[in-house]
């Protein structure tokens, strides 16, 4: 796979451009948004010919099925400046990949690559303004799929429109991150729809996650359904564990997303010769090593926050502070691969890809 600009785009400007009015220096994650955006529809069994148009609302049938249904997916992804003004892509192929993995789940047709990687690159190469050097600064790009065609039957929709808009974001930080473990709610079950990217699985932690915040807690990190014995994403994000030196992390499934962070991190760890192993983390385990002292880090990993470390975890009313250590892995980790993504480090894992 490659990116390249040979799909045939239609491409409307604006007349002016509002980055002159944009303080970048203090963007609220995700509230602002590029010039542009790439449109795609899928009509009469086809996807019909891409265009690039200035970014603003646009019309819905009230009976357009993504509101009645929930036929709507999307992806998570970042553009990076290096020092000599070139744009890159960290994986892209990936998102590509799981967004198809995504649409297959939910009875959406999969979007050709020739419009995926073909607009996505126009887009950003058209946008490159909106991506700032420095690191921490990025361009972050959300493509998106709905079910755009009309009726309450309960169906699958015969239209779809695919989407890619873009928002110039500064480095990801919630503060101190306290969790609860869940005893309760799930975000996911076997035989459901976690390993898709599915507008709705983040619907329903919303509630849970609520209750969490009403006891002073930022996030959930979620049990399995059927048991609620093992540990296995944290709020939106995988999650890692370390226990002494060795780091541990569940292995995907129908209930874990496949995240494109989580598997570059273990591909790291692996290169700098840390200790990891992929398998079930039982709460229980988790626990113990919280009163013995082996517990070292728990920490998030995502496209948002690259690494999110979390301070302490409530289980069954009783909190657990972790230790406050000097050279965390969570940040030795998220030093290396942001490094990578900013050309600050040499990528010998062929990751990025140059706009």
């Amino acid at each position: 796979m490659s990116l390249n600009n040979t799909q045939n785009i239609d491409i409307v400007k604006v007349p002016a451009s509002k980055i002159d009015s944009i303080d970048f220096e203090n963007i609220t994650f995700g509230n602002v948004f590029t010039d542009h955006m790439l449109i795609c529809d899928f009509v009469d069994g086809a996807w019909q010919r891409p265009k690039i148009t200035p970014y603003e609302p646009f019309l819905l049938d009230p009976s357009a099925k993504v509101f009645h249904y929930g036929q709507a997916i999307f992806e998570g992804m970042k553009a990076y400046k290096d020092d000599d003004d070139d744009v890159w892509l960290f994986r892209p192929e990936q998102n590509f990949e799981r967004f198809n993995k995504s649409a297959t789940r939910m009875a959406m047709p999969e979007v050709p690559e020739s419009v995926f990687m073909a607009g996505l690159y126009q887009l950003i190469d058209l946008e490159r303004n909106w991506v700032k050097k420095g690191k921490g600064n990025t361009l972050y790009i959300r493509p998106f799929m709905i079910a755009t065609g009309h009726g309450v039957i309960a169906a699958p929709s015969d239209q779809y429109r695919f989407m890619i808009i873009l928002s110039p974001a500064k480095s990801y930080y919630s503060g101190e991150v306290k969790v609860i473990i869940a005893e309760h709610y799930s975000r996911a079950a076997n035989g459901g729809i976690g390993a898709a990217k599915a507008a709705g699985n983040y619907s329903a932690q919303f509630y849970p996650t609520k209750l969490a915040n009403e006891q002073g807690f930022q996030q959930i990190i979620w049990t399995d359904d059927a048991t609620h014995t093992m540990l296995e994403e944290a709020g939106t994000m995988n999650v890692f564990f370390r226990i002494n030196d060795t780091l541990y992390t569940a292995p995907t499934s129908e209930r874990i997303l496949d995240g494109v962070t989580r598997k570059s991190l273990i591909a790291l760890a692996e290169k700098l010769g840390i200790k990891l192993e992929v398998h079930p983390v039982l709460v229980s385990k988790i626990i113990e090593s919280a009163k013995n002292g082996t517990l070292k880090e728990i920490f998030g990993a995502g496209t948002a926050a690259v690494v999110n470390p979390i301070v302490g975890f409530s289980f069954q009313d009783i909190y657990y502070e972790l230790p406050k250590l000097e050279n965390p892995m969570a940040l030795q980790l998220k030093e290396h691969l942001t490094d990578i993504q900013y050309k600050l480090a040499e990528d010998t894992f062929g990751w990025t890809i140059k706009v």
